[in-house]
């Protein structure tokens, strides 16, 4: 009973002192990131499928949020793979309602050029003419999508990233006055970590760091059931179990 007592204390005691390091944490990130990017900028998300945003980038989005940020959204595809476009399209604006984008914000690119499907290579020139006129005309200056490694390894991922490249180095520097962030990709053991991957995301080089709050987390966890046609049983279990629902870190191009 004596040995169970004082595991229950050492279990209550570390819990409470990775919580102290948490809101710490969130409050030294915060701080610096408003530093390193500045409030009032517009910032775009760039991604590939209708609920990218939430599955993989929802601390990005409420980072540059609490930043006071302008944020809007590009999809590239209406997700259309088992013929549910229409549905996932509608599942993305609710997505980015819950994550204060306004529908306004959001572009969806529906057309044969980038199909959703991983066995199609998207073509690098047209994604990334279809990028910078979206940069110019809305006056963007911070870019936001995936690495080299689109974090799932999704083809249609990486092909955006590709030509983000691609524009960076045509036009050496990207774009006038505009930055690029890129999601950083990390192995599957870290990757289902949870927050439990904090320390590893403090210690490993990153330029942007986000970590959510845990009121953040629950709306991050809403925007995500926001896309019911994809809650198949692992997604689940996704949503409980990986980082990226909590934690973002990124590089600059």
């Amino acid at each position: 009973m004596e040995v169970a007592g004082l595991l229950c204390v050492a279990v209550a005691l570390l819990t409470w002192c990775f919580l102290r390091v948490w809101d710490s944490a969130e409050r030294r990130i915060s701080r610096e990131q408003a530093g390193l990017l500045g409030a009032g900028s517009r910032a775009l998300l760039v991604i590939a499928h209708p609920d990218d945003e939430a599955m993989f980038f929802a601390p990005t989005l409420l980072g540059l949020a609490r930043l006071k940020q302008r944020v809007s959204l590009l999809c590239f595809s209406s997700g259309n793979y088992y013929n549910q476009g229409e549905i996932r399209k509608k599942e993305l604006l609710q997505s980015c309602d819950v994550l204060g984008i306004p529908q306004s914000c959001v572009m969806i690119i529906d057309n044969r050029d980038f199909p959703d499907d991983p066995g199609v290579q998207w073509d690098t020139e047209r994604v990334a003419s279809t990028l910078l006129q979206h940069i110019d005309v809305n006056g963007i200056n911070l870019v936001v999508t995936f690495d080299a490694r689109g974090v799932s390894g999704h083809s249609n991922h990486i092909a955006l990233y590709t030509a983000v490249r691609a524009l960076h180095v045509s036009l050496s520097p990207f774009y006038p006055g505009c930055s690029v962030l890129m999601l950083q990709s990390v192995n599957v053991l870290r990757k289902y970590l949870s927050l439990l991957d904090l320390p590893w995301s403090l210690l490993y080089p990153q330029d942007v760091l986000f970590v959510l709050t845990r009121k953040e987390v629950a709306q991050a966890k809403k925007a995500m059931f926001c896309h019911y046609s994809q809650l198949l049983w692992f997604r689940h279990l996704y949503i409980l179990f990986s980082r990226y629902m909590r934690i973002n870190s990124l590089r600059f191009l």
